[in-house]
């Protein structure tokens, strides 16, 4: 088992430094008995996957996104176990008290079709809502996570009605419980509208541009800010984020949906005595349309910040180490995932991270860093994607070879008209 120690190395608040199992000592093969001798080498350590962000230093740069799978304390320690490279908790608020969740609160949709119960799951939609556990227990439960894994890394989501001083208390006590950071839900698609959380915020650039100024001047650990795809530009809140103190940027949280009508009851799914409501789209389908958007951001934060100083986090339909790979590509510096884990459980993280590797050696990656954001420089506008085309076909046209027709055969150039068209 790889030893794993942290200490603090910047950000607003602390953190980490991880030491890897050191190479294991190297042995020479036997002499072969069938006439030759085999000399074996050093063999090539394998790539390195962990991930230095805001300052918090993680094993890898898979994270658990916020939502069931960060509940409560069991499930948070057994993703600590299995080896996920950070945990961020579901969403908590000051007053639990007016959470009031629905069962059953998911649906699935199949490659077969509206009703189907056999096929690949490639879409999920849910209407569940933040935490329904009391703070004082999250806030609990937190503590003793940090207690007993000192070294890894925990963060807390956190969302709270539009309310300066809400915000500053729930801040305070979160942080006194020893989280990592802090990613605040700017995006939840359902749920509570009326009182100014999630999405009502996130769609808002104005209540953005305030809500991030009450809470970056409070907060002393990294903060991210996790971005609705329910928006014509996801560029314009990520940029009021970053410009309002914010350190990072997750993306996205689930896309408004309607799963499907039953077509036996006529009811929509999921169904709640005979009724339901939009939810959140994630998993599969969705994971094109995170890559878009994280482009976006990527593109948007090279370009006006620079991508040293602050992170972006992909989300959206991670379930192989290629899924993640495309996010890395495209300029994220961590991957979260949350349905997939719903769907495959806790372990899917050595997958993930073998695959991760797997594609890693392919390539002679031996970082992450090696290759985050290598394929950011192809996006361009369909203009010159146009003037681009235009010129690859002149230049082809230019580049004939050989004689076209017996008729273009000359005297002067004969020898070099000849060579034109030999193949060695």
């Amino acid at each position: 088992m790889a030893s794993i120690s942290f200490t603090q190395i910047g950000g607003k608040n602390p953190v980490a430094e991880f030491s890897r199992r050191p190479r294991p000592e190297v042995r020479l093969t036997r002499p072969s008995r069938v006439g030759f001798r085999v000399f074996a080498s050093e063999s090539k350590a394998e790539p390195d996957l962990s991930v230095t962000v805001n300052g918090l230093h993680m094993p890898n740069p898979f994270v658990i996104g916020s939502g069931p799978p960060g509940t409560n304390y069991t499930v948070m320690k057994r993703a600590f176990d299995e080896g996920w490279g950070a945990v961020i908790a579901k969403t908590v608020s000051l007053e639990a008290d007016k959470v009031k969740n629905v069962t059953p609160r998911y649906a699935r949709l199949r490659v077969d079709g509206n009703g189907s119960a056999k096929g690949q799951i490639i879409g999920w939609e849910n209407i569940e809502l933040i935490s329904d556990r009391p703070l004082d227990i999250m806030l609990k439960e937190f503590k003793q996570l940090k207690q007993e894994y000192p070294d890894r890394i925990l963060i807390a989501s956190i969302m709270e009605e539009y309310n300066k001083a809400g915000w500053e208390e729930l801040i305070d006590r979160v942080e006194q419980t020893g989280v990592d950071a802090l990613e605040i839900n700017f995006s939840c698609p359902h749920g509570m509208p009326e009182r100014k959380m999630g999405a009502a915020v996130g769609q808002d650039c104005a209540l953005l541009e305030e809500v991030c100024g009450w809470i970056n001047a409070k907060a002393t650990v990294p903060v991210w800010a996790k971005m609705t795809p329910n928006i014509t530009d996801i560029t314009q809140p990520a940029r009021v984020a970053l410009s309002s103190g914010c350190e990072g940027v997750s993306a996205i949280n689930t896309i408004m949906s309607v799963m499907g009508i039953n077509l036996t009851t006529l009811r929509p799914e999921p169904c709640v005595e005979g009724y339901s409501t939009p939810g959140g789209y994630s998993a599969k389908a969705v994971h094109p349309i995170a890559l878009a958007k994280v482009m976006n951001i990527a593109k948007l934060m090279k370009s006006e910040f620079g991508d040293t100083d602050y992170s972006l986090s992909g989300i959206g339909g991670v379930e192989s180490g290629g899924d993640a790979a495309e996010f890395i590509l495209l300029g994220a510096n961590t991957v979260q995932v949350c349905t997939g884990v719903m769907m495959h459980g806790y372990g899917v993280v050595k997958k993930l991270c073998s695959e991760l590797q797997d594609f890693m050696k392919q390539h002679n990656f031996s970082s992450i860093e090696d290759f985050r954001g290598a394929s950011l420089e192809y996006f361009t506008t369909h203009t010159d994607l146009v003037r681009r085309q235009q010129e690859a076909i002149k230049q082809r046209k230019a580049i004939r070879k050989g004689l076209q027709s017996d008729k273009d055969w000359t005297g002067d150039g004969f020898v070099k008209e000849t060579e034109s068209m030999v193949s060695n």
